[in-house]
């Protein structure tokens, strides 16, 4: 038998902190995003196209009387800043899920064509059947999200489906889906007129009215997805692991698809396609707690509304008195860090 002294086993020991200590930072950490995520929750109520000066903020805040500086922000930036944070923590968690389902890296909802999906749905809702309010747009989004999960999951494989097969069947849907989506468009001046922001994914029409129709699918979305973190870090472990452990892999399937159907339909009903989010948030979140999903999925609903709203933000200051649209910025940015994803040898290797 080969004992090991105090003296050599002290440096292992402290190069690896004990799981009290890791848990702390995790938490630390977690608490520092929360204050990231409220700094810039005020600086989407504070800053816009319009400069507002912080007195007028605060007296639109906390001092309404009906004034144009009241109604900019009460009215217009703070529904705005709210169905940011709402959509960026859905996207956020959809983006997690679908990668920790699938297995895939690369997996998100917009690369895995659940977006053009819902897309697809709204716009034949449109055109076809007159549909004109948030609350028939999301109904099509769920149906139009719930039937591409299920077509791309197929096509790339089912049980045996790989992270490239996946990425390649989701491309080719989310092509043929948004060349169906511009045809109808082009085809129909009403359509296109109702939906040239919308597509494009913007937080621009945001108000009280689109809260209260989306909040309840986020909600339930959400809570969904949080509750799923156990349930997924078993199947990581592969399926004959996860038996093993008592997971119900076909319940733990149905659930998680279920909530990425909520989380996707509902917001890109409010606010239209938005991509990356859910792609870069993900990785970003690795990097800093790990592969458990317990504590990946609460971190991603924290930071994907700060990627969201600082993202907005900067499309309402950069174009000034115009705006770009948030899904232009996140698209702007989001490009880049796929290629550079896809170019890391690990992920080329899957």
């Amino acid at each position: 038998m080969t004992l090991t002294s105090p003296a050599a086993a002290g440096p292992a020991t402290a190069t690896a902190p004990p799981p009290p200590r890791r848990t702390a930072r995790r938490v630390a950490g977690l608490v520092a995003s929360v204050g990231v995520l409220l700094l810039v929750a005020a600086l989407s109520v504070a800053v816009g196209a319009k400069p507002v000066p912080l007195g007028d903020v605060w007296h639109g805040l906390f001092h309404y009387t009906g004034r144009d500086s009241d109604v900019v922000i009460r009215d217009v930036r703070v529904p705005r800043t709210l169905l940011g944070l709402l959509v960026g923590v859905g996207l956020g968690l959809a983006g997690a899920v679908m990668q920790a389902l699938t297995r895939n890296p690369l997996a998100d909802p917009g690369i895995l064509g659940v977006h053009a999906g819902a897309s697809a749905a709204v716009v034949s809702a449109i055109s076809f059947l007159g549909v004109t309010s948030l609350t028939g747009y999301v109904w099509f989004a769920f149906l139009g999200a719930a039937v591409v999960s299920a077509l791309v999951y197929a096509l790339g494989g089912s049980r045996t489906a790989t992270p490239v097969r996946l990425a390649l069947a989701g491309t080719a849907t989310y092509s043929a889906l948004y060349g169906y989506v511009y045809a109808v468009q082009l085809l129909d001046s009403a359509a296109l007129d109702r939906m040239r922001f919308w597509t494009v994914g913007s937080l621009a029409s945001a108000n009280t009215s689109v809260l209260r129709q989306v909040a309840p699918f986020l909600g339930a979305g959400i809570l969904l997805a949080l509750a799923l973190g156990r349930a997924l870090n078993a199947m990581a472990l592969g399926d004959d692991t996860a038996r093993a452990l008592g997971a119900h892999l076909t319940r733990t399937r149905v659930l998680a698809m279920a909530a990425v159907t909520l989380l996707c339909g509902a917001a890109t009903a409010a606010c239209g396609p938005i991509a990356f989010v859910g792609l870069m948030v993900p990785h970003m979140v690795r990097a800093l707690t790990g592969p458990d999903l317990r504590w990946i999925l609460p971190y991603a609903a924290v930071l994907s509304p700060v990627l969201l709203l600082g993202a907005d933000v900067l499309g309402r200051v950069v174009a000034r008195p115009a705006e770009l649209q948030v899904g232009v910025v996140t698209t702007l940015v989001g490009g880049p860090v796929f290629i550079y994803l896809v170019r890391r040898r690990k992920v080329a290797q899957l």
